[in-house]
């Protein structure tokens, strides 16, 4: 399973795009929640409902993790459980993707130092300051990280995720 975390104001395109396009490679896909909240409001009014909560989500279980923007990712990356299932990630080299402020997310996660990156310019100090070496680039690869600055960038990065997947 892909699970795509979501939080309020998700980036829609960001959660939708890969949701969709991961399910048309074959890809059993879930949006996941946190905090035991099931229903979601994109920062651009689309809802969703969680498929299921981030506690009850195991790193070994997931074939990849995403990380969309928005505004999302300030909330995401104040909870224990998303930082957690991050590093868990990280730590089996399975794939992580993060789209635009989701660099928070790795960041706060601690698994950024001596990475190459890309994210929305805005965050480019927090992901430098975290150690990581930042590129102006609509996706970047660094082993097991994907990484790209925009909702333009979907492309480039949902072909990247499945090449990883």
């Amino acid at each position: 399973m892909i699970a795509i975390l979501v939080e309020k104001f998700y980036q829609d395109l960001e959660v939708w795009y890969p949701y969709l396009r991961f399910r048309e490679a074959s890809f059993q896909t879930a949006f996941v929640g946190v905090g035991g909240v099931k229903n979601y409001t994109g920062k651009n009014g689309y809802p969703l409902t969680a498929d299921k909560d981030i506690r009850e989500v195991k790193g070994a279980d997931l074939k990849g993790l995403i990380i969309p923007g928005g505004w999302a990712p300030d909330f995401l990356r104040q909870n224990d459980d998303v930082l957690g299932l991050v590093r868990e990630m990280e730590k089996a080299k399975k794939p992580i993707g993060a789209i635009c402020h989701a660099g928070w997310v790795i960041a706060s996660a601690g698994i950024v130092k001596g990475r190459k990156v890309t994210s929305y310019v805005a965050i480019k100090d927090d992901l430098v300051n975290a150690g990581a070496t930042w590129v102006d680039a609509e996706v970047v690869v660094d082993r097991n990280l994907v990484t790209s600055r925009t909702p333009m960038d979907l492309p480039a990065f949902c072909r990247e995720m499945l090449k990883l997947l």
